[in-house]
């Protein structure tokens, strides 16, 4: 592989209280020069939960979603914020979003989302053994609860509400992962 390109010039062309969109100089190891922009996300990343019920149901929320205008079917997912880890984040956001907490949570592993222009990193949890607990979280408003049973996902996948692709490689994940351990 090849090195890693030099950055000549960085430059913020704006901020918002989650984004902040830079300018990029770059020249590569062949001494090509290129103007690239990201959206660089501050703060510690961020989870989203596969929780799966006693019932073998994977618990869904369905919310708003501003940048389609529209209410979505997905994960219940979050910021981690400062002084979490991803599993106490994982916990948090899933007893603010689902109003449940689970006593077993494991790391599935970290995805990314258009890499090439945002460095917007999310950690999957498996959230099990769950016990009914909710806690004030910020959405505007309460959210729906949607439980969708494991054995029906293709069905689920067929929504058209349910289109997030971070969600659907998550529950893939998870699927993949409890075949190889039942």
């Amino acid at each position: 592989m090849t090195a890693k390109p030099e950055i000549l010039k960085l430059t913020k062309v704006a901020s918002s209280r989650l984004f902040h969109i830079e300018s990029m100089q770059l020249r590569f190891s062949n001494g090509v020069e290129r103007h690239y922009e990201r959206l660089r996300t501050g703060g510690h990343g961020a989870v989203m939960i596969v929780a799966i019920n006693e019932r073998d149901e994977v618990l869904l929320i369905r919310e708003y979603a501003a940048g389609l205008e529209e209410y979505v079917l997905t994960l219940p997912k979050g910021l981690i914020d400062p002084g979490e880890d991803a599993l106490t984040a994982a916990n948090r956001e899933l007893q603010e979003e689902a109003g449940f907490g689970a006593r077993e949570l494991s790391h599935i592993r970290q995805l990314t989302a258009a890499p090439n222009y945002m460095g917007h990193r999310l950690e999957v949890i498996l959230a099990r053994d769950l016990y009914s607990n909710k806690l004030e979280g910020d959405e505007p408003e309460p959210l729906e609860l949607v439980p969708w049973p494991m054995s029906q996902l293709p069905e689920l996948f067929d929504q058209a509400e349910f289109s997030e692709g971070r969600a659907i490689a998550a529950l893939c994940l998870v699927q993949q992962r409890l075949s190889r351990a039942g």
